[in-house]
C-alpha cells in the first residue's frame, strides 16, 4: 500500500474502544465523553476483516489501542484472532496498565509481540492530578506482571511535560530495569492544545545533566518513529516521539481505525474513509479494498502543528474519540 508520496503503509493503529478507565487531563474532561454505543463500535470480526485485506495489499504490523483497550471485553481473543492473519508479523498492545497485572499471562499466551505502558509520572497524587483517578499503585504491578515474561518487549510512554522531577524518575525506570522509555511531545490535538508545550531537546540536555552522555544507538525497537539512545548503566533505552519539533511526515507507514470505523489516515487532519457501514451494507472485500486503497492514496503529504491556530480540514475530536 502506498500513497501519492511514494510511502509504504504498513503499519495500522487500531482502537478497540472510545471507552476508558482514566481521565487525563490532555485527553478528555472530568466528566468524560459520550461513548460510542455498543452498536455502533466495530465488531472483532469486522476488525479482523480490515486487518486481512489490508495484509493482502502489505499491511504487516498492528497496534491496538483505545481509549483502554483493556477494558473491552474479549480483547484477548481479539489478539488471537489478528495473529491468525495470513502477513501480520506483530500485533502489539498500548495500554494505561491498570488492569495489566490480571491479564498479563493471558495476552502473552494469545500471542502478544509487545506491550507498551503510559506512564507520565511515578508520584502518587502528581499521578492522581493528571488522570482524576488514584491508580498509580495498579499500574506498578501491572508493570511487574509483565516483567515476568521478560520474551515479550516492554516500553513505557511518557508525555513531555512539567515538572522535570517527573521525567527524569520516568526516565530512571529504564535505568534499574530493563525497559525502554519513550517521550511524546506533546500535539496540539483537543485537550492537547491547553499543555504547555516542552521540546525534546529540553530534556535531553536534562537527562545528559543528571545521566550523562546520550548515545545514539540506532536501533530499531519499534513499529514507528521513536529515535533511541544509550545511556551509560542504563538497562534500556531512552526514546523520542518528536512530531512538533522533529517532523517525520516524510516516513509515515501508518494509518489508523477508530473504534467506530473510520480508517484515519493522517492524525492532524479528519481525512480517510468510513468502512463499517459499507461492511454492513454487504460490501464485497475487492469494494472494501478499494476503498481503503483510495483513502490512503490520498494520504496528506504532512502534518501543519507548527501553525497557529486551526486549519483546513483539522481533526476537532480528542484523542480519546481518534484513539491513542
Amino acid at each position: 500500500m502506498r500513497d501519492l508520496w511514494n510511502r509504504e503503509i504498513d503499519y495500522i493503529r487500531i482502537s478497540v474502544t472510545d471507552r476508558c478507565n482514566l481521565r487525563c487531563v490532555y485527553c478528555m474532561p472530568e466528566e468524560g465523553i459520550e461513548s460510542i454505543s455498543h452498536d455502533r463500535i466495530l465488531t472483532f470480526d469486522e476488525i479482523a476483516r480490515i486487518c486481512r485485506v489490508m495484509a493482502q495489499s502489505g499491511l504487516k504490523k498492528i497496534k491496538l489501542t483505545g481509549g483502554e483497550p483493556l477494558i473491552r471485553r474479549g480483547i484477548v481473543s481479539l489478539v488471537r484472532q489478528l495473529k491468525e492473519v495470513p502477513g501480520i508479523e506483530q500485533v502489539t498492545l498500548t495500554t494505561n496498565g491498570i488492569l495489566l497485572e490480571e491479564m498479563a499471562d493471558d495476552l502473552v499466551s494469545s500471542g502478544i509481540d509487545a506491550v507498551t505502558v503510559s506512564l507520565d509520572t511515578l508520584d502518587r497524587e502528581r499521578f492522581r492530578q493528571m488522570t482524576r483517578r488514584d491508580e498509580l499503585p495498579r499500574v506498578l504491578e501491572g508493570i511487574r506482571a509483565m516483567r515476568r515474561h521478560p520474551q515479550i518487549p516492554l516500553k513505557i510512554n511518557c508525555l513531555l511535560q512539567e515538572p522535570e522531577k517527573d521525567l527524569l524518575a520516568v526516565a530512571n525506570l529504564a535505568r534499574i530495569q530493563p525497559v525502554h522509555v519513550r517521550f511524546i511531545e506533546v500535539m496540539p490535538i483537543g485537550y492537547g492544545r491547553q499543555m504547555k508545550f516542552v521540546k525534546e531537546e529540553h530534556l535531553r540536555e536534562l537527562l545528559m545533566k543528571h545521566y550523562g552522555t546520550l548515545m545514539p544507538c540506532g536501533d530499531v525497537l519499534g513499529n514507528g518513529p521513536a529515535v533511541y539512545f544509550s545511556l551509560e548503566g542504563f538497562q534500556g533505552k531512552i526514546g523520542f516521539i518528536s512530531a512538533v519539533s522533529h517532523k517525520f511526515c516524510n516516513s509515515c507507514n501508518r494509518v489508523r481505525l477508530t473504534s467506530d470505523g473510520f480508517l484515519k489516515t493522517c492524525l492532524q487532519y479528519d481525512t480517510g474513509v468510513r468502512l463499517k457501514e459499507p461492511m454492513q451494507a454487504g460490501c464485497s472485500d475487492e469494494e472494501l479494498a478499494s476503498l481503503i486503497a483510495q483513502a490512503i492514496r490520498e494520504k496528506p503529504v504532512g502534518h501543519e502543528f507548527d501553525k497557529k491556530g486551526l486549519v483546513a480540514g483539522e481533526e476537532v475530536r480528542t484523542m480519546s474519540q481518534i484513539g491513542g
